[in-house]
């Protein structure tokens, strides 16, 4: 893959809405496919909204049909996508993503560094961090407080990842601190960072929205200016990072 084109997907969520929000995403890969991507992640419980209360009610499991359909459109546009679920577990609930591959598999993440507030309603994931193949790069996965722990980004980096790629639920009064967080990962590990926030409100918080892309010199590339459904798109061409950002219209 001499040109790699990796995006986030600033998406807003239908709280409690599984159908509706599927439906979503399946437009959002239908746009970033129009457009070249490669690889592209939606933020923390994309598939669910951050409705921390109803997570045990949403709760799917990897066999759920209702996926069927993302499955299908990974396969046909041979993108690789990472959507955000909350999933049913032997102990409890956690707060996952699920990585979809061209070929049809699939495999899981799981949130290592579960925020006290999110406690009552969802487990810790095994404290272990995976990379998987992307063209010439390779990336590794974070979920919103994973990414406040240095050590998390430390074990990205230390499997050889080029990318580490964070789904995020990040507020406006988060932002500032979070995104240097990123940044200084990107710089001191030589990653790309790639963040995917909300595109609006979900749950309790209300989204700062701004999903960016750090090089792996800590250099900004691209992030939207605030909120709002968007594509925030990084090509790697040869050495160079480029950015856009295009509006999705649901």
């Amino acid at each position: 893959m001499s040109t790699l084109r990796i995006a986030a997907a600033q998406s807003i969520s239908v709280a409690g809405d599984i159908a509706a929000n599927i439906d979503i995403h399946l437009k959002f890969i239908g746009a970033a496919h129009q457009v070249g991507v490669n690889f592209l992640v939606f933020p923390e419980l994309s598939l669910s909204g951050y409705e921390l209360p109803l997570l045990k009610s949403l709760a799917i499991k990897l066999d759920d049909t209702r996926l069927d359909l993302i499955r299908t459109l990974v396969k046909e546009t041979q993108m690789t996508v990472v959507i955000g679920v909350p999933l049913a577990a032997a102990d409890g609930i956690t707060i996952s993503a699920i990585t979809f591959f061209p070929d049809g598999t699939i495999q899981t993440y799981h949130k290592q560094y579960v925020h006290s507030s999110e406690a009552p309603y969802a487990v810790n994931g095994e404290r272990i961090n995976l990379k998987y193949p992307l063209g010439g790069e390779s990336f590794a996965l974070g979920i919103c407080a994973d990414t406040t722990h240095s050590i998390h980004a430390e074990r990205a980096a230390a499997t050889g990842a080029s990318l580490y790629v964070a789904s995020v639920l990040v507020s406006e009064s988060g932002y500032a601190k979070d995104a240097a967080l990123l940044q200084g990962y990107a710089k001191q590990h030589h990653m790309g960072v790639l963040m995917a926030n909300h595109a609006g409100p979900s749950g309790e918080y209300i989204s700062a929205g701004k999903s960016a892309f750090w090089a792996p010199d800590g250099d900004l590339v691209v992030t939207a200016l605030g909120t709002g459904n968007a594509l925030i798109i990084a090509t790697k061409n040869g050495s160079t990072w480029s950015g856009e950002v295009i509006d999705v219209t649901l």
